[in-house]
């Protein structure tokens, strides 16, 4: 489960499917309707919020603006809560740095066009988030991404 603290604006197609899927699957997990995926860490900075379905509904309504500008169809109406735009989460610089990085990584294997101009865009985040100055999320599970990048030229980093 990877709901992206970067911008969706950034995200690729598969990548922004993904998140929006994944993050309906938090949606689910917050409202108590699953089993699974109670404890991952993803979640802890949606539970730290006074209301954490308000701001997954959010974090989702972004995601879809952006599906919107694609001409993508995601049914809003999976979003259990209204949005509340006035919210906002903080991410670290740190952290932000690190996603965006993952998703370069990743991109690199999908798609070396859309890689390369990635490389040129400006880091951004998705508008429910605010940025700050910090370390990575304590709840991140930090891979080394310089070992990741070697992997990723020799055509076996994992591909979700």
């Amino acid at each position: 489960m990877r709901m992206w603290s970067v911008t969706p604006a950034a995200l690729d197609a598969k990548a922004l499917v993904a998140c929006w899927r994944e993050s309906l699957l938090a949606q689910a997990v917050l409202l108590g309707k699953t089993k699974g995926y109670v404890h991952h860490p993803q979640l802890t900075r949606f539970r730290e919020t006074p209301d954490p379905v308000v701001s997954i509904a959010t974090f989702l309504s972004y995601v879809a603006d952006e599906a919107d500008r694609r001409g993508y169809h995601f049914n809003r109406e999976r979003i259990v809560q209204m949005p509340d735009p006035s919210i906002s989460i903080d991410v670290s610089d740190a952290q932000l740095a690190y996603e965006w990085q993952l998703l370069l990584i990743k991109e690199s294997q999908r798609d070396t066009k859309a890689y390369r101009s990635m490389t040129a865009m400006p880091v951004g985040c998705n508008p429910l988030f605010r940025v700050v100055q910090g370390a990575i999320a304590p709840w991140e599970h930090v891979l080394d991404l310089d070992a990741l990048d070697e992997l990723s030229v020799l055509g076996s980093f994992p591909r979700h």
